[in-house]
This record gives structure tokens, C-alpha cells and sequence, in this order.
């Protein structure tokens, strides 16, 4: 084992907290929290002690793949495999149009450079369309973001007098820097409050003072009741609203016929208890929310996010320390702007360019002339993911063209007509474009992390950005003749070159829709073979100081111009312990909300409010249980471990169920079940737990893989939930999922 600690960090959530490994031959022997890391500070969960599982699995890919007129797949050169793709897409780009070939994709949680090449080859090809998994869960609540505030406001829970989760385990599932020590703070400190909105007894919900357990699919009902709370008892912060605020007459409202107790009952809460927390959060000094999958992946989930953000709202927690402030981070430039475009065939909403994923198999599965004829997938897989995973596979197999880079043989990979591997997150310089900010008492900051290779490529793989150049040269749209002066000027040094690109784009503007890459082939060698791979952070760091430069120039860097992004790209390289890349004062949030005020009235989700009064309950006999489907635990994390190995307890993905479903069905812990859904069946092991309401069952997040034995034989650990899921159960608005609310029957399995 190399004594060497090797710095990077964990790729398993969107924290990406920054990690120390030790390296024995190929393996990653040790792991330890980096004390180093300006945002996570040494802090990192059990998770990370896992990722050689991921590193070393045995479906690691190590050649070009083509599948066979026989279904099955053959290695191939590299030379042979990027002409015939460029050739395929070509066939079907001039056919019928680059806007028939979909791209699904941007990276996983922390292989985000993806993306940004992936959009050169998407730009090269005409490509319109694209999806990916935020398409699945954070939608519908960057829509409701940008049209209330016009920027993305994260939470600051580090001095937040109350804490307030709705659908968000984060002693698991994190999604904020530092999370378990933050949540002891808040549990510990008696003057400070911690408040829970779920239908399980979570770890966060144990540790809370105020725990809302709702009956699953009824958040709408206790996030309504809430706010009818505020308005009802003048709770609300009428000078915020009016010094900070427009458009509040018409929600207000609509509040204050909210029937409150009705309400409760009909979400299973206390009215008392209701009214305490509402309270306490109305006389706190700071209040900061954290909203997630379990209220965005089930029912009224745009209206969910809508709610809860009036929450912190109409209290008067956005701007100040411990609340909601604008997020400016490095590459979290995401907009939940609603598209002028619909998608092709069916007319669904387009947030934030991203097609919802739950209409991916009717924009195919279908005689329209302006169906999807191809897809090309990367560092995602649909196959698993998507709901109805049986109907997502038959429409892979109806298109014309199927690519996929990655560096696994997934479940998608297994339906394509042509598979890269790419080199593993640990073998290239990456990045996750979540951005890490965190509230320091004085003001907002952000920080990034470029993270430097940590072993040598695997042979036979390649890092994306080498594989999107490669594509682009054969799809013809950057030749040697575009890229010889910046070659040239890049050997001068990076304030010449960013001059001469400029004179190049100005007399080859074709060139900007391929602007990753070519700064990969031009910009990428003078970096070194380290951080070749993370040319394209340059460009990005680049247009970061240009519209933030007061942000950046306060996070300590100087400079004018070019010259200010070049010292926050020279920083980024030089620490990969992370960089402070902004820092904001509190009031700098009142220059991001578009016009400086909050739009608390969204006319297209008033309707929806309204008619929660006459919702009858959906109870069906036939499927008595709601199943969430998609359950993060310690034992899981995201599927890009694919080893069912990596998790020694409870290998096989337990069903968890309250212990008086358990008792009525005869089935103890241990016992096998079969799960029904009007989609799919599958058999399950039970595990009784006191944390699941009567009716409520939950399967995890992260089972159900295809993966080879020792010996090569491929098996299947755990069940994959998407085989119970169904497309047309989602949002009306933004298409996400109902993956947290499945209707479902449970029945025993004879021993």
C-alpha cells in the first residue's frame, strides 16, 4: 500500500464531501475524511469507506462494445467504434432531423464534466432534447424557484434557529454539508429547533423536537394546513411581505380558507401540534427548509414545493443569516425556466430544458413523424431508473440507434447497439456542478472542488472528454485546421490564449457549439494528462467571474477581465481541497430575486390549492398499501455501485413494513412477501420496523442490479423498484414520479 493519502472526494451523494484515500495496486484500501476541505471540513459518512466496490467492479467495461445481429455483443477497436456512432447518428440526423435524437444524461452525482462535453456532441449532431434524473424529482421545485424568487435559495442550517425537513431524511440521504453534526447541533441546543414533515420515524425525525407524521401522498393537505395557520392567525410577516414582496393578495387569500382542521385529520396529524410548530417556526429568527424526493415524488408534487416555500416566505426567512439565500455557485447556473418548446409528441412542459423522464417511452413508442429515432445515454441509466422500467427497455429496443458511454454494463447499456467505456470517476480530473455553499454566520459562501485523477485510466477506457472530441472530429465540426492557433497560443500561457479564442470564435462562431471540447484538444495538453479532463472548468470559471465578479472578488481574487477568471481557475487547480469561490453578504440575495421581490401568487397552482377542499381519498381495495419505492438507507446509496457486496447488511433490499401489517399477513421478519402493483410483481424479504406507518411499506434505492458472480454468471440481488412503477402515474405539471407513493398489494410467499 502506498503511504501516500491522495486527495479527491465521495462520489454517493450531491455532497460530495472531500475525501483522503490510500491506493494498494488498483484498489482503494483506505478512506478518511479531508480536514482539509474547506466545506466539508473532515466530515464524511460510513458510505465513502465503500467506493473501491465502485472502483473495481467486476462489469467494469475495457473495450468498445457492438452488438450483434444475434443480440449479443462483440469488443471492438476504438477507431471502428467512434466512425460507426458518428456514421449512426449521421444516418439518422439527416433522415429525420437532429431534433429525433435524444440525449439522456450530464453525469452522475459527481461526474458532472460530463455533460459539458456530452453538449458539444449534442450541438454537433442538431440535437433539441434532452433528460436526465433531475428530471425526476427536482423539476417541478426549480420551476416553482424561478418563478417565485428568479434564482435558486438554499437553506443555512448551520445557524438556523429551526430547522424544518419536509419529505427529507438527511442523516441519510445529507444534501447539505456536514450534515449529521449540523443535525446534533440542532437536536443539542435547546434554545434551537429541529421539525420533521414525514410519514416515517426517519433518524432525523427521531432526533427531532417536532415530528409531523403524515399519512403518506397527504403533504399537500399538512403544508395547506400550516400555512392556513399562518394567514388565519395573522402569523405571517406583513412588513416582509410588503417591503419585499408582490402579488401576495391572491394566495393570502386563498390561506385563509384553508378548513385547518379538516386538514390535519385528513393528513394525520395533530391540529395542536400543527398549530405548535407553525408557531415556533413564526417566532424563530431564522427559519431554514429542506424540501426532497418524499413530497417530490408523490402527489401535488409542484404544488408540495410550491407550499413549502410560502412557508419560509411569508415568515420573512429569505435574505438574512440562518435562512433561505441565493445559491452562487460555481456551476449551479441551472434555471427552472419553463420552456417556449413542448416536447415533440406530446406536448409535455419542458423546466429547465429537461423533458420529463416519465414521457421518455411515449415520445417512442408511437407512429408520430416527430418520434425519437435515437438516444444517446451517458453516466445514466433509464432502463433502471425511470419509471416502468419493463416499458422503458421496449422503447430502447423500438429506436434506430442506441449509444451508451459508461463505465459499467448496465441495465441500459444491455439495449444499446453500441457501448463506451469511460474511464471511472477516480481515473480522470472531475467535478460535480452541485456547488457546496454554507451559511458562516457573516454571509453566503460556495466553494468547487476539481478533483485530480487518483489511479491510471483503466486500459481499453477513456475519459468523456477525449471520447466527445474524438466524435466531434467525425462528425466533422472541429477540424485541424480550427484548432492549430489556439494550440499555438495555448503554449504561451492561458491569458493569451483566452485572447486568441476570442478572435477565433469571432471569425468561426460555428465553433462555440462545440466550445468544451475544443478548449479539451486546445486547452486540456497544457494543463497536464491530470487535468486534461477538466479543460472545460476554464470556460466555466471564465463566464463565472464575468457575471459574478463582485461574488468572486470577495471570495479573495483580483484581477479584470480575463485575468480575474484565470486567478479563480489558478486557484481551483492548485487546491483540491476545494476553493471558496463566492462569498456573499445576506443582502446580496435581494439583487438576485428578479426585481428584488418575491412573487408569492403562481396562478397556474391556485386552482390545485383551491381543490384540495373536495380531493376524495384514491383508496383502492384491490392495493391497500403505498409503497415507497426508492427508499435511501445506510445500506444504499446511488446505483453506480453496482456490487451487491458493498452493503453486508441486508443484502438483498428487506421490505420494510409496520409490525400490524405484519401481524394481519401472517409474516414475520425474515418472511417473504410477493409485492403487487398494477405494473409489475416481485418477491421481497420483510423486516417489521415500528418506523413504518400501518399501510406504508418502502423498498430501497439501489437493489435489483444485474451483476456477474465470480464465476461469470450473472444474477439479480434485491428487487429493482421500477419494475412496480408506472410513467403515467406523475405530476399534472412538471411529470415528475409518484416513485414515493405506489399503490400496492402485499401478499405471503409459503415458506
Amino acid at each position: 500500500m502506498a503511504d501516500e493519502w491522495l486527495k479527491t472526494a465521495c462520489i454517493l451523494c450531491s455532497v460530495n464531501c472531500g475525501i483522503e484515500v490510500k491506493v494498494d495496486g488498483r484498489r482503494i484500501a483506505r478512506v478518511r475524511g479531508d480536514r482539509a476541505h474547506v466545506a466539508s471540513r473532515g466530515y464524511a459518512c460510513e458510505k465513502a469507506q465503500r467506493i473501491d466496490f465502485y472502483q473495481n467492479g467486476r462489469d467494469r467495461l475495457t473495450a468498445p462494445m457492438r452488438r450483434r445481429a444475434d443480440g449479443t455483443f462483440e469488443e471492438i477497436d476504438w477507431d471502428t467504434a467512434i466512425r460507426e456512432v458518428a456514421a449512426g447518428f449521421l444516418k439518422v440526423r439527416d433522415k429525420w432531423g437532429g431534433e429525433s435524437i435524444f440525449y439522456y444524461g450530464g453525469g452522475g452525482q459527481g461526474n458532472h464534466l460530463v455533460g459539458s462535453y456530452g453538449a458539444s456532441t449534442r450541438r454537433a449532431l442538431g440535437c433539441v432534447y434532452s433528460s436526465n434524473a433531475l428530471a425526476q424529482e427536482k423539476t417541478g421545485e426549480f420551476w416553482v424557484e424561478h418563478r417565485m424568487f428568479g434564482t435558486a435559495v438554499r437553506a443555512g442550517f448551520e445557524h438556523a434557529e429551526v430547522a424544518v425537513f419536509v419529505g427529507k431524511n438527511p442523516w441519510q440521504s445529507h444534501g447539505f454539508q456536514r450534515a449529521r453534526p449540523i443535525l446534533r447541533d440542532l437536536a443539542a441546543d435547546p434554545n434551537r429547533a429541529l421539525v420533521v414533515i414525514d410519514p416515517r420515524r426517519t433518524e432525523t425525525a427521531e432526533m427531532a423536537d417536532y415530528h409531523l407524521r403524515v399519512r403518506p401522498g397527504t403533504d399537500a393537505f399538512c403544508l395547506a394546513a400550516m400555512l392556513g395557520v399562518l394567514v388565519q392567525e395573522d402569523l405571517v410577516d406583513r412588513a416582509f411581505i410588503r417591503d419585499h414582496g408582490e402579488n401576495s393578495s391572491e394566495i393570502l387569500a386563498a390561506l385563509s380558507e384553508v378548513p385547518i382542521a379538516d386538514y390535519c385529520a385528513r393528513a394525520g396529524v395533530s391540529e395542536s401540534l400543527v398549530r405548535n410548530v407553525v408557531h415556533r417556526i413564526a417566532r424563530a429568527s431564522s427559519v431554514s427548509f429542506f424540501e426532497d424526493l418524499g413530497i417530490e415524488q408523490a402527489p401535488h408534487s409542484t404544488l408540495n414545493s410550491y407550499l413549502e416555500k410560502l412557508l419560509y416566505a411569508l415568515t420573512g426567512n429569505v435574505g438574512k443569516r440562518g435562512a433561505m439565500n441565493a445559491a452562487t455557485s460555481l456551476t449551479g447556473m441551472f434555471s427552472g425556466a419553463l420552456s417556449d418548446r413542448t416536447s415533440p409528441v406530446g406536448g409535455h412542459r419542458i423546466i429547465g430544458n429537461l423533458i420529463p423522464a416519465n414521457v421518455i417511452p411515449d415520445e417512442i413508442l408511437t407512429d408520430h413523424p416527430r418520434r425519437f429515432r435515437a438516444m444517446l445515454i451517458e453516466s445514466e441509466n433509464p432502463a433502471h431508473s425511470v419509471a416502468d422500467s419493463a416499458r422503458m427497455r421496449e422503447a430502447l429496443r423500438a429506436l434506430e440507434f442506441v449509444v451508451v458511454i459508461d463505465v459499467a454494463m448496465t441495465e441500459t447499456a444491455r439495449e444499446a447497439h453500441y457501448v463506451l467505456p469511460a474511464c471511472s470517476q477516480y481515473e480522470k480530473s472531475e467535478a460535480t456542478f452541485f456547488g457546496s455553499g454554507f451559511d458562516t454566520g457573516t454571509d453566503f459562501a460556495n466553494s468547487f472542488t476539481l478533483r485530480a485523477p487518483i489511479l491510471e485510466p483503466l486500459p481499453g477506457t477513456l475519459p468523456e472528454g477525449e471520447i466527445h472530441r474524438r466524435l466531434v472530429r467525425a462528425l466533422g465540426a472541429m477540424t485541424d485546421d480550427d484548432v492549430a492557433p489556439l494550440h499555438a497560443a495555448a503554449a504561451k500561457g492561458r491569458l493569451a490564449y483566452a485572447l486568441e479564442l476570442q478572435r477565433v470564435l469571432s471569425e468561426r462562431p460555428r465553433l462555440g457549439a462545440v466550445m468544451t471540447v475544443l478548449l479539451y484538444e486546445t486547452l486540456g495538453p497544457v494543463l497536464g494528462a491530470a487535468y486534461q479532463n477538466g479543460a472545460s472548468v476554464w470556460g466555466i470559471a471564465q463566464e463565472f467571474a464575468r457575471r459574478y465578479a463582485d461574488s468572486v472578488r470577495r471570495a479573495g481574487f483580483s484581477g479584470e477581465g480575463p485575468a480575474l477568471g484565470e486567478a479563480l481557475f489558478d486557484a481551483i487547480l492548485k487546491n483540491p481541497s476545494g476553493v471558496v469561490v463566492s462569498v456573499d453578504p445576506y443582502g446580496e440575495t435581494w439583487r438576485r430575486i428578479h426585481r428584488g421581490r418575491i412573487d408569492f401568487t403562481i396562478p397556474e397552482l391556485i386552482p390545485e390549492l383551491r381543490s384540495l377542499r373536495d380531493e376524495q381519498p384514491a383508496a383502492d381495495p384491490e392495493f391497500p398499501f403505498v409503497l415507497s419505492a426508492g427508499q435511501r438507507r445506510s445500506s444504499t446509496a446511488n446505483t453506480i455501485i453496482r456490487d451487491p457486496k458493498w452493503r453486508p447488511k441486508d443484502p438483498h433490499g428487506s421490505l420494510w413494513m409496520n409490525p400490524e401489517d405484519g401481524s394481519r399477513l401472517g409474516v414475520r421478519t425474515g418472511g417473504r412477501v410477493r409485492v403487487i402493483t398494477k405494473r409489475g410483481t416481485a418477491e421481497a424479504v420483510v423486516e417489521l420496523s415500528d418506523t413504518m406507518l400501518p399501510g406504508h411499506v418502502a423498498l430501497p434505492n439501489g437493489t435489483g442490479l444485474w451483476y456477474p458472480d465470480r464465476e461469470g454468471q450473472e444474477f439479480q440481488s434485491g428487487v429493482a423498484p421500477n419494475e412496480l412503477t408506472a410513467t403515467e402515474d406523475r405530476d399534472w405539471f412538471a411529470g415528475t414520479p409518484f416513485h414515493k407513493h405506489v399503490a400496492a398489494r402485499i401478499e405471503t410467499v409459503a415458506s
